[in-house]
């Protein structure tokens, strides 16, 4: 993608102040996009536009919407990224009501809210890219930590698919990137509970967690511009015949086809 792809064009990164939606914001921004960052803490990107607000919660939800509306009307990209696991270790019996309600909070809900939003200007104007970020963990899920996370991500892509459907005939493309192990700061707090609770070192507990997911083929946990490189590529009109579709970013870790 060059500078100019997304010239003209206005762009919203739900989740956008680090890891993979401050990468995603960059990236945009360098393909010459007007960017606004929606997250709890300020994305502080030289030229982006930061709102401020907790997307868990539908008022949250509810403020982002209307700034995103005052600054640039109708998006032509909305790109979510907001998730993570923040569900205790130990299996499903670990899990109670509340912790399934803030995995669904944090995960599914903010995009579904999001969506209602901001959707009905765009399908009036009849062109726009959508893309959910959800997880390699949906089609493998690990039921020792992230269970209740990955059953968010499950519902995000199943969500995601009958979008795309629904909207493809107003001129909206609807599509899903789906990380494996991605080199964030999430990622390294997985690290340190699982160093936690098994002892010994940062290598051993990412051994171990590359052995938990199978292995990984190229070696290496992805890095953040890698998945941005993706989702810029679903929102430029480069993939303008490409909707419903997931694309997995995860160094080869799913073996199934």
């Amino acid at each position: 993608m060059n500078s100019t792809d997304l010239d003209g064009r206005s762009a919203v990164v739900a989740g956008g102040s680090k890891g993979v939606g401050l990468a995603t914001v960059r990236r945009l921004q360098a393909a010459g996009a007007r960017v606004v960052a929606l997250a709890r803490t300020p994305a502080r990107t030289p030229g982006v536009e930061s709102v401020q607000a907790d997307l868990t919660t539908p008022e949250g939800v509810s403020t982002a919407a209307r700034t995103v509306t005052r600054l640039v009307g109708a998006p032509d990209v909305l790109v979510h990224v907001v998730g993570g696991s923040r569900a205790p270790a130990g299996g499903y019996a670990a899990l109670d009501d509340d912790t399934w309600a803030g995995e669904l909070a944090l995960n599914l809900l903010p995009a579904v809210r999001l969506d209602r939003a901001l959707i009905p200007a765009m399908t009036d104007r009849g062109t726009g890219a959508i893309v959910h970020v959800t997880s390699i963990q949906r089609r493998m899920p690990l039921h020792e930590s992230t269970l209740a996370y990955a059953a968010a991500k499950s519902a995000l892509t199943t969500y995601s698919k009958g979008l795309a459907g629904e909207l493809a005939p107003a001129g909206l493309r609807v599509n899903t990137v789906a990380p494996g192990f991605i080199r964030t700061d999430g990622a390294e707090h997985l690290l340190s509970r699982r160093m936690k609770e098994n002892g010994g070192t940062r290598e051993a507990a990412l051994a171990d967690l590359m052995h938990a997911l199978g292995g990984i083929p190229l070696g290496r946990p992805a890095e953040p511009e890698e998945v941005a490189e993706a989702i810029a590529f679903l929102v430029s009109d480069r993939a303008g015949s490409v909707t419903g579709t997931e694309l997995v970013v995860d160094g080869g870790t799913l073996r199934t086809v």
